[in-house]
């Protein structure tokens, strides 16, 4: 069954968009060819605050794999912040580009 992975951190005072979108399209082509991850969206609150991501991985031990303690570290290095992770199966799945709607069955 597919995985959603809520990952979030606090963001170092005084980023704005612009720096955070500039970091996170650096770091896209790391995610390019992880084993089971589907897609992923960064993501930034409006007060630029709070940053993340959320992923939707193939299976739950695809997410943990990717979760280890080097892409912890690579995390502390690039924004010194440490992420919070949540975890939700997701057994339907509507995708409006390709107009497809994916069940757990």
């Amino acid at each position: 069954m597919a995985v959603t992975a809520i990952v979030r951190f606090t963001l170092p005072e005084g980023k704005t968009h612009e720096e955070m979108a500039a970091a996170f399209e650096h770091s896209a082509p790391l995610y390019r060819d992880v084993p089971g991850l589907v897609r992923k969206y960064y993501l930034v609150s409006d007060d630029v605050r709070t940053g993340g991501g959320v992923y939707l991985f193939e299976s739950r031990e695809d997410a943990e794999r990717l979760y280890d303690d080097a892409w912890r570290a690579g995390l502390r290095e690039r924004l010194g912040v440490e992420p919070t992770i949540e975890y939700f199966t997701s057994p339907v799945i509507v995708d409006n580009e390709v107009g497809a709607i994916s069940t757990a069955s």
